[in-house]
């Protein structure tokens, strides 16, 4: 018996697991005391590691469509398949005839985060696509035009901050998104000791909410005009103080938020002037202060105006880049501006999509027009699509027109472990090692820690299932010409020579993520390689978040710019709302769920076991009104579809408001998820609009959909 620490590679927290194992048994896993990061937290996600190990579901043979049917196949045979059916597709139609989708799960593997992008390189479409557009585009978008870089992102100081203004999260819940931080409750439990305070905006009184000392339940989708009447009571108050910060805009920004007073905005947000007065008041009169929003405020029409508004916040109130503000993390590999950013400045809509002309953000398009992109006949139709990692079939909007959609392609591949919702349609679909199996660093989430750390975990348990790396690098061969039994350590060589070069260091004699993460690290701001993390399995602490700025700024200016006319032009369509009448008609948001990460983790026992989580959340007024009844069933419509769900009546949730969990809908035929489909729920995602997009980024508007609901 033997308990090694591993890191968690299933959400955003990066904890430290201990994992007892008994031969080729995991016989336990709980939270690791010696992680210098997590300090021992863990959650039910964590803890089903064991359960994923051993999933009998988990596919570990390719699987090749003959027949009509998806049947076993060698790896030859797969790589050869691709190979005889994917090239012809390019050659006759073009690069763009091909469109990839990556999934979250891709970002939380080092294989898939680290050869992923040579491979879409090399792949060379413009048809690129990622959960990104159903997740945090907008706050890309926003981050690059005022800082410089796409990935230029402020986290809460969450461990030195006396006062947070959270809006649209739940990180009780997530553990935490576009903010690592493990423990996210006993963060918030110290914040409250020191005498510090937490304000919750959400239309759910969440996990997160009810710890706070003040919850406003804000009507979905007018997270931006809360926040524009702060930034015009700060104005009007004279509370505004950049602290000597070097940014333009200033006034700029003023005058955009004169017609935004809290009076204006009271109405339709549903949160009382005097109170949006006096949290500007609170909020500029803090210590030490930081404005944080997630999904609830990037999945809405104005999730690029609400994602910028934070931010302009955390500037006016002298609070970002400072000590218990919102402030740049200092990752030990693979980030961009870790030396200083070079000052090329930040564009988007580089390229448009064939069919809408929905713009590119950091290098891909929308997701909500995939569907369209597939269907829609002429030069540049998607023919074929790889799904890397990615459910987009549970996970997209119109999701039941993107499944329709896929029936039209020439040809598909999946990389998945599972045969989904999504990769039951593939011809191909190729599994990788369970996550015990394969090495692992977080070379994205520690660029959004809350504090310096690095972790490498080693693979734990050997395996016969190729890596994930040597998968990409074989479809690399493939679609470069080399063909599929090319020599991929000459590949692996090349990619790592390009990695060395850009870091300006030794290529080094090790091979795969090894080798790269070693490039990285000793190509880093910090003076460490490879083998020092091997040599501190809990992980090394590099210290809490500095000050960046003005080295971390990528705009041309070298300064913060405010006001940029990128976003800026968006506001006139935000002000229209104010002159438009509320109407009462019912509004959709998500749910989190501890137990669950979006689609990937209803297979395992331990995380669905208990009551049926993915109802349809009403306060008693509504269901009052409506003739619903807890634990009845309900039609729910809006006009990409409609749904049928069992009912759950609670005062935890605004009037006006509906809430269904995303990530479910597990009734379909053939998938292989036996637990799964045992609690099968339904996908909300048949009610997202395909045509409600944040104008600026084309991100779908998840949040604030209006729908009707009626008993059954």
């Amino acid at each position: 018996m033997t308990t090694t620490p591993v890191t968690c590679p299933l959400c955003e927290a990066t904890c430290g697991l201990a994992v007892t194992i008994e031969g080729d048994r995991v016989t336990g896993v709980r939270g690791d005391d010696a992680d210098v990061f997590s300090h021992g937290f863990v959650c039910p996600k964590g803890v089903s590691l064991g359960a994923l190990h051993h999933d009998p579901d988990r596919l570990r043979t390719p699987l090749v469509r003959r027949d009509g049917e998806l049947v076993e196949a060698t790896w030859d045979e797969a790589f050869a398949e691709i190979e005889r059916r994917l090239v012809p597709i390019m050659a006759e139609h073009g690069r763009d005839a091909v469109a990839v989708y990556a999934g979250n799960p891709a970002v939380h593997n080092t294989s898939t985060a680290l050869y992923g992008p040579a491979f879409y390189k090399a792949l060379g479409t413009k048809n690129f696509y990622t959960a990104g557009t159903v997740d945090q585009v907008p706050k890309h978008f926003s981050a690059g035009h005022m800082f410089g870089g796409g990935f230029t992102i402020p986290v809460p100081d969450l461990d030195r901050t006396d006062h947070l203004l959270m809006l649209g999260a739940n990180p009780l819940v997530s553990n935490g998104s576009l903010m690592t931080a493990p423990d996210v409750r006993g963060r918030l439990r110290a914040l409250r000791d020191r005498g510090g305070k937490l304000v919750v905006v959400d239309p759910k009184r969440s996990r997160t909410a009810e710890i706070a000392h003040e919850h406003h339940a804000i009507r979905p989708g007018t997270d931006a005009l809360l926040l524009f009447a702060l930034v015009n009571e700060l104005f009007a108050a004279e509370k505004v103080n950049t602290r000597g910060l070097p940014v333009d805009g200033v006034d700029e920004v003023r005058a955009l938020a004169e017609p935004f007073t809290p009076d204006a905005v009271a109405t339709h947000t549903g949160i009382a002037a005097d109170d949006i007065r006096r949290m500007a008041h609170e909020l500029a009169g803090a210590e030490r202060a930081a404005v944080y929003g997630r999904i609830g405020t990037t999945t809405q029409a104005f999730g690029t105006l609400a994602s910028w508004l934070i931010d302009v916040l955390n500037v006016l109130t002298g609070n970002l880049d400072r000590e218990g503000g919102a402030m740049f993390p200092l990752a030990a590999a693979g980030q961009s501006n870790a030396r200083s950013a070079k000052r090329r400045g930040f564009r988007t809509g580089r390229w448009h999509s064939r069919v809408r002309g929905l713009p590119e953000v950091v290098g891909e398009l929308p997701v909500a027009t995939l569907a369209d992109e597939i269907t829609t006949p002429g030069n540049g139709q998607v023919r074929a699509l790889i799904t890397v990692c990615g459910n987009p079939c549970l996970s997209t909007p119109n999701a039941d027109r993107l499944t329709e959609a896929l029936g039209n392609l020439d040809f598909m591949v999946s990389l998945d472990v599972y045969l989904n919702e999504t990769s039951r349609h593939a011809d191909v679909v190729l599994p990788g090692p369970t996550p015990l199996e394969r090495p692992h660093y977080d070379v994205a989430l520690y660029q959004l820690a809350v504090r310096n750390v690095a972790n490498w975990t080693p693979a734990t348990l050997p395996t016969d299932v190729p890596q994930e790396w040597q998968t990409l690098l074989r479809l690399t061969a493939i679609v470069t010409g080399m063909g599929a039994n090319a020599d991929l350590d000459g590949l692996d060589d090349f990619v790592a020579g390009e990695l060395a070069k850009r870091h300006d260091v030794p290529v080094g004699d090790r091979r795969g993520p090894e080798r790269l993460i070693d490039i990285m690290l000793r190509g880093g701001p910090y003076d460490l390689a490879l083998a020092d993390l091997e040599a501190a399995p809990h992980g090394v602490d590099l210290g809490p978040l500095t000050p960046r700025i003005p080295d971390v700024l990528g705009t041309p200016s070298g300064r913060i710019e405010l006001a940029p006319e990128a976003i800026t032009a968006d506001v006139p369509r935000l002000a229209d709302v104010l002159a438009t009448p509320v109407n009462g008609e019912l509004l959709l948001i998500g749910r989190r769920q501890l137990s669950s990460n979006n689609s990937w983790m209803h297979n395992l026992e331990p995380l669905v076991r208990g009551k049926n989580r993915c109802t349809a959340q009403l306060h008693p007024a509504d269901a009052g009104r409506l003739g619903l009844a807890d634990g009845g069933t309900a039609v729910v419509r809006s006009r990409a579809g409609e749904i049928k769900i069992p009912v759950e009546v609670t005062d935890a949730i605004r009037p006006g408001v509906v809430s269904i969990p995303h990530g479910w809908g597990h009734d379909v035929d053939g998938t292989r998820a036996t637990v799964a489909k045992a609690h099968a729920g339904v996908n909300t995602n048949v009610l997202a609009d395909d045509r409600l997009l944040d104008a600026l980024s084309g991100t779908a508007a998840l949040n604030g959909i209006p729908v009707e609901i009626e008993p059954v």
